[in-house]
């Protein structure tokens, strides 16, 4: 596992931790049922807290891209799956509190590229 921190970006490392994993996991580097580092390594080894490297991993485990298992450590899951039927589940929520709000599909709609533009940065 390559992974590096940048302490000069604008990114928190925590950030910058999670988000090199995912990438790995999602492109397949990192393959599936592929056992971690632990936290202590990790964060000795990017020379890192502790504390950096254990949000890194829940925000992980909460995207779906980890599963821990106790003392048989942290894993790469399945991803694809998963974050498909989170991303559908989130599309769900949504819809229904658009509808709630009384938005009109196209105001719903708009409100969803504007967000997509913001966090995809175009």
């Amino acid at each position: 596992m390559q992974l590096s921190i940048d302490h000069a970006s604008a990114t928190p490392p925590y950030e910058q931790v999670r988000a090199q994993i995912a990438d790995q996991a999602r492109s397949g580097v990192l393959p599936t049922g592929l056992k971690l580092p632990t936290v202590r390594a990790l964060a000795e080894d990017l020379g890192l807290a502790p504390n950096t490297v254990a949000r890194a991993y829940r925000e992980l485990e909460s995207d779906g891209v980890v599963e821990t298992h106790g003392r048989r450590g942290t894993l790469i899951a399945a991803t694809g799956d998963t974050a498909h039927r989170q991303a559908a589940a989130a599309a769900t929520e949504y819809a229904e509190r658009a509808l709630r709000l009384g938005l009109s599909h196209d105001e719903a709609r708009d409100a969803v590229a504007t967000a997509l533009r913001g966090a995809f940065g175009g």
